[in-house]
């Protein structure tokens, strides 16, 4: 080989040597601090208490792993300026790499460090009585913030020029940029108001009819709200229409330590009657009804007496008389019948009432709440009440409606066909 041929690729080989050899010392050293990191830093957050929340996200494993990937870009652009012989466009070039790597593995370690937040903070959330609300959807805005502010930053470094000058030209593009995040703006929005007003966090009920969402709060991330239905499906409803509809949380029910029985028995208004003194005895000796049927009668024949007083022999009418009725009483019996129920709350509210008639008969309300909000137990008790309700209103005389099934018709029309005994005697 010509001497003056390799004369003149001395310089490049040089450079290249050298290259090398500074790729191999940025790696060399990125193994040396990834090493001191694992050992030192390991052990140290295994000795700390778990009151020193910071120190564990400071010091968490990803944390570290992606602060050691900024090591070896650092040396390359500490040690470019040493290696010989080499090109100015070349050296430029590399270093403007070189910063873009930094600037990516920078990015990446915060957003390591984000994540190690939120890990942290829902670990700490589920150790206390109540769940805390979620900051994933800062998490995830922080995230993207930095992917934007990053990827500006290594663009202007791989042209070699100001960020503040592609800044600038993202500024003219705002209108295009609030269009295409329009969404995430919205969800951002959304979400800063539900953590600011309390109304939703993860582990809530809520019930959304309109978009199909009848469950738990899994999940409250930046652009969705993740809802487990009872049915063991999944709804995904965006952030920002929990801030635009209406929908149902029952946090309120379940903290209040009481499930709302709200449930009518639509009575027959044919078996609407005054009591006569044989039913007013029996009823009498009901325990529930010992007390009150003994306050009533008292109060009526007071009041009778005034009225005979007042009317003379007109007080003999039944209608001018003031007498008890069988649905009265019912109703009566039912509200001593809750207040002496276990699974009844009895610290909150407790109605029987009646309402107006329909077709459907003569609607009475039972309105209380059970000692429990759980759904299975919730459902027991109110399954109890209502068949001990229903079961004891022949003893009133009340029958319950119910609309006549095709069976009745039929027994019906076969009753009519069938003859009578005036028939049967003609015959």
């Amino acid at each position: 080989m010509d001497l003056a041929f390799v004369e003149e690729l001395e310089p490049w080989l040089q450079a290249s040597l050298g290259l090398a050899v500074l790729l191999a010392a940025a790696y060399l050293v990125r193994t040396v601090v990834q090493v001191l990191l694992s050992r030192v830093f390991a052990r140290l957050r295994t000795h700390i208490g778990p009151q020193a929340r910071w120190a564990h996200v400071l010091l968490h494993p990803q944390v570290l792993k992606r602060v050691t990937q900024i090591v070896p870009p650092l040396v390359i652009q500490i040690g470019l300026p040493a290696v010989p012989h080499l090109m100015p466009v070349t050296a430029v070039i590399l270093s403007n790499l070189a910063v873009a790597l930094t600037v990516m593995y920078v990015v990446r370690a915060l957003m390591a460090l984000l994540d190690a937040i939120l890990e942290n903070h829902t670990i700490h959330g589920n150790t206390q009585a109540t769940q805390s609300s979620s900051i994933k959807s800062y998490v995830q805005l922080g995230k993207l913030l930095l992917a934007l502010m990053g990827t500006v930053v290594m663009v202007a470094a791989l042209i070699d020029r100001s960020p503040l000058i592609l800044l600038s030209g993202l500024g003219a593009m705002s209108a295009v940029l609030m269009l295409v995040f329009k969404d995430t703006i919205l969800s951002f929005t959304a979400g800063v108001q539900l953590s600011a007003n309390d109304m939703l966090r993860v582990g809530d009920w809520i019930e959304m009819p309109q978009v199909g969402a009848n469950g738990a709060v899994t999940d409250i991330a930046l652009h969705t709200v993740k809802v487990q239905n009872w049915d063991n499906t999944f709804t995904t409803v965006p952030t920002w229409r929990l801030m635009s509809e209406s929908f149902i949380n029952w946090r309120g029910m379940a903290e209040s330590g009481g499930r709302r029985i709200k449930r009518t028995l639509r009575i027959d208004a044919t078996s609407v009657q005054f009591l006569n003194e044989e039913q007013i005895r029996y009823l009498s000796s009901i325990a529930l009804l010992h007390d009150y049927m003994a306050d009533k009668h008292q109060a009526v024949r007071q009041t009778n007496e005034q009225m005979q007083s007042t009317l003379g022999t007109a007080a003999q009418v039944p209608a001018n008389l003031r007498r008890l009725t069988n649905i009265g009483t019912f109703r009566a019996y039912t509200q001593a019948y809750l207040r002496a129920h276990p699974g009844v709350h009895p610290n909150m509210l407790l109605m029987v009432r009646t309402m107006e008639s329909t077709a459907e008969g003569v609607p009475m309300e039972i309105y209380c709440f059970t000692a429990t909000t759980s759904w299975v137990p919730y459902e027991g008790i109110q399954g109890d009440i209502f068949d001990h309700l229903m079961a004891v209103l022949p003893e009133f005389g009340l029958r319950l409606y119910q609309s006549p099934s095709g069976n009745d018709l039929r027994a019906g029309l076969a009753a009519a066909a069938r003859p009578g005994p005036s028939a049967a005697v003609a015959d």
